[in-house]
């Protein structure tokens, strides 16, 4: 047996072409067994599944179908978000371009922790992040792996700016991954805001920010993981410049609504941040990662500068080579920017806020046949497209077994939130390809299985 082909250099392409038609008919195999937007049988039955698929995982000779069989059994026991009733999460369909600009990522395989590794990926990664950081009226850019990286290196980053003595002052609604940044970080407990209306109450954080000592980091929300919901961000501006505290918006949901001339009003206030997460594996469209953290004062990020002689030894930056590790946490990184710079490129503006128009109207779509259907009950209009619902009169022990009977099935993936106190329903509309009838099924399937918990 002779040395494996490699995916780059100049035989790179002819050891590849056989393999992706080998992996494009995989996937179309597993995808056709699967039949559905999740795999039935639930997690017991998928994992003897790829047990069995998998066999022995490091065999004494190699298997040279493992390829074809490994991929054939991802694709039946995957949660497809290009199919419309699976509209849990914040996991969108990645476009066909994204995902093969990130094919040539992954040949090409720069790393971006010195230039030596990475020159053209290091080039347009400046490029692109300087652009988007434009779209929030930032700076500059940093490429995380999404909001909980994000969201951690703007604590990060106040924390260096203001000291130790940093307190977090979020609402109630906020995403866990920022109180979860001040423990990281051994700073004081977060304050917690109330959020009595799903978002953020201006009054009660000007409270907070008169009674409890700064210097202060407040960390607001537009598009809240559970309702998708906009915090009232002018207002949050305003407090926080009169009470001179520092103000991060975790934007990793909403942000996409930035290309959006319809949708774009919705972030009013979003430039008076000194620090945006933004995630573009969300409203983007782009395969996992896609996460930026936006910058408005660029001095803050020598905080992030770190010296390590096999990667940026003085002498090479004074002579003009990119200092390529003050530019994350991490040393290793893949080059996540081609793919985003090739949808950007390949979709513009019109194109992308074509797709977030789509996806908002389904929501308003689907929150409208909720409320004409006797049998259910809408939690408020949708903000993005996130839709909370609920059957009428159900427990909550109802609806969560409602759901897992669809996943257990494989018949619908649909999430859950917590919301005035009651259990809900919800509907993520990330795929700009549902159709109404889809949106109408959905409801159908979920009426069908509440028959099966309804006492009789």
């Amino acid at each position: 047996m002779g040395m494996p082909p490699l995916a780059s250099g100049p035989h790179g392409p002819d050891a590849l072409r056989p393999l992706l038609d080998t992996v494009l008919d995989a996937l179309r195999t597993g995808t056709a067994a699967r039949g559905g937007p999740l795999p039935a049988g639930g997690p017991d039955a998928v994992a003897a599944r790829i047990a069995d698929a998998a066999g022995e995982i490091l065999p004494h000779r190699g298997d040279p179908e493992a390829l074809r069989t490994l991929v054939t059994a991802l694709a039946e026991g995957a949660a497809d978000p290009a199919l419309p009733l699976c509209a849990a999460h914040l996991h969108a369909p990645p476009l066909a371009v994204a995902a093969a600009a990130d094919l040539a990522a992954s040949i090409l395989n720069p790393s971006l922790d010195s230039w030596d590794q990475a020159p053209a990926a290091s080039a347009l990664e400046a490029l692109v992040t300087r652009a988007l950081a434009h779209e929030t009226g930032a700076t500059d850019a940093l490429v995380t792996t999404g909001g909980t990286e994000s969201n951690q290196l703007a604590v990060l980053l106040a924390r260096e700016t203001h000291g130790a003595g940093l307190r977090l002052v979020h609402g109630a609604n906020a995403h866990h991954s920022l109180p979860r940044a001040a423990w990281l970080l051994g700073l004081p407990e977060p304050v917690v805001v109330p959020a009595p209306a799903g978002t953020l109450d201006p009054a009660a954080l000007d409270e907070a920010l008169t009674q409890v000592p700064g210097p202060h980091l407040v960390a607001a929300t537009a598009g809240t993981t559970d309702a998708g919901l906009i915090d009232p961000l002018p207002e949050i501006a305003d407090r926080c410049t009169a009470h001179d505290a520092r103000l991060h918006i975790d934007a990793a949901y909403g942000a996409g609504l930035l290309f959006s001339d319809r949708h774009r009003p919705k972030l009013a206030g979003l430039q008076a941040a000194h620090t945006v997460a933004l995630d573009l594996h969300k409203l983007g469209w782009q395969p996992i990662p896609a996460g930026l953290l936006t910058v408005t004062d660029t001095d803050d990020l020598a905080a992030l500068h770190h010296r390590a002689d096999y990667l940026n030894p003085d002498d090479d930056t004074d002579a003009g080579l990119p200092d390529l590790l003050a530019r994350s946490p991490r040393t290793s990184r893949r080059p996540d920017i081609l793919k985003t710079a090739v949808t950007l490129k390949t979709l513009g503006r019109a194109g992308l806020g074509a797709l977030v128009d789509a996806v908002c109207t389904l929501a308003q779509d689907f929150a409208g046949l909720v409320e004409a259907h006797p049998d259910f009950d809408l939690h408020t209009p949708p903000t993005t497209s996130t839709v909370l619902f609920r059957p009428t009169h159900a427990t909550d022990a109802t609806v969560a077994a409602v759901r897992r009977t669809l996943l257990t099935t494989g018949h619908a993936v649909l999430g859950r939130a917590r919301a005035d106190g009651r259990l809900w329903l919800k509907t993520t509309l990330l795929n700009p390809h549902t159709h109404p009838d889809d949106l109408a099924e959905l409801l159908t399937l979920v009426q069908s299985s509440l028959e099966g918990h309804t006492p009789r």
